[in-house]
């Protein structure tokens, strides 16, 4: 069984959260994933404009401290995303991450989006999954020599929840590979938003767009998937047709995570904050109420196992009422299908424990 070391969030005047955090780091094993001189990347979600559950900028700090006294080289990272937000290339990006407290002078380290300006800056990696046999990866995660990721644990309205496990398969995916984990066809486009400029068929390097009677129109044929498209339409008439089932996604999730970590044995660590536990996902510009209270965080070298033991912490906690929760309030109480009745969480746990990330099978050290 693999460990999971767990501490709630009590704290004292001998003991406060960031020296909580610091101790978790070194029970799980950092100094054994970060070596001196390692590009080490910190994955983390920035946060949309108008959440506040992201996590919190001084966390993410320690974290690169504790990092910087291996004499490692820390710097945080997040990929653009697959839909028209304010997060689709890398300028807006990290515009909002540096308005939501994450500039250099409060984490003590650079940001870096990993799939580039446009969200194309990719890798091809070749895995052996049940589904995929190549992943389109973030170079810079890629390049990385080490990674340590940072995991808000919270519900979601596709996966059921978000854990070590999505912020790895989807949040190191290109946009290209986010595509191929959400859809299995082209992007679409609105003839009634769009406003025939012009822009969308100059950007595609495929020539698979083309202006017809005033409004752009894509070939299926020709699109690649890359979606380059979607950041450069002014008007958001450009969008994903999302026709994947949510356990699908969840098993191309796994296998991208996968990718992310090839190349990465022994060289990569897990900390998950079990706190603000939100009925979505932090991609939304809102923040509803948490349906459990703070529970504490957990670290562990086994993604798997982290969020296994996340999510019955989870499920073990008393739901509060008045939250979006529906059902399972009680203690062991399901509290992801209480928030997302259709969604099989227990996929992404079952799957990656298939193709080799890790085991369900945990030993909650607590700390």
């Amino acid at each position: 069984m693999s460990k999971v070391y767990f501490t709630d969030m009590r704290t004292g005047l001998k003991e406060n959260l960031f020296d909580k955090i610091a101790k978790l780091l070194t029970l799980a094993g950092l100094a054994q994933t970060v070596a001196k001189g390692d590009l080490t990347a910190v994955k983390i979600h920035f946060g949309e404009k108008g959440n506040h559950t992201y996590l919190r900028p001084v966390f993410a700090r320690r974290v690169v401290e504790e990092i910087k006294k291996l004499g490692a080289l820390p710097f945080l990272t997040d990929s653009s995303t697959l839909y028209p937000g304010q997060r689709k290339e890398a300028v807006s990006a990290l515009t909002c991450g540096i308005e939501n407290g994450f500039g250099y002078s409060s984490v003590g380290a650079p940001l870096i989006i990993s799939d580039g300006l446009r969200g194309v800056t990719e890798t091809e990696v070749t895995i052996e999954g049940d589904l995929l046999k190549k992943t389109y990866i973030g170079t810079e995660i890629v390049e990385a020599d080490s990674i340590v990721t940072m995991t808000h644990f919270k519900c979601h309205e596709l996966t059921g929840f978000g854990g070590a496990i999505k912020n790895l398969g989807m949040g190191c995916a290109s946009r290209k590979g986010k595509l191929v984990q959400h859809s299995t066809v082209a992007p679409t486009v609105s003839q009634k938003n769009c406003i025939g400029c012009g822009l969308c068929p100059r950007s595609c390097a495929h020539d698979a767009i083309i202006i017809t009677a005033g409004k752009a129109a894509i070939n299926p044929q020709k699109c690649v998937g890359c979606s380059r498209c979607i950041t450069v339409c002014p008007v958001k008439a450009i969008n994903i047709q999302w026709n994947e089932s949510s356990d699908l996604v969840m098993r191309k999730m796994a296998e991208y995570a996968k990718g992310a970590l090839t190349g990465k044995d022994g060289r990569a660590i897990y900390i998950n904050f079990i706190t603000q536990v939100s009925p979505a996902c932090d991609c939304y510009g809102f923040s509803d109420a948490p349906i459990v209270n703070d529970i504490g965080i957990c670290a562990s070298t086994d993604p798997v196992a982290i969020d296994q033991a996340c999510a019955d912490l989870v499920n073990g906690a008393r739901g509060n009422e008045g939250s979006a929760l529906q059902s399972g309030h009680e203690p062991g109480g399901d509290k992801f299908r209480g928030c997302w009745p259709e969604i099989p969480w227990e996929v992404q746990l079952a799957h990656g424990e298939k193709v080799g990330l890790g085991s369900r099978a945990y030993e909650l050290v607590k700390v």
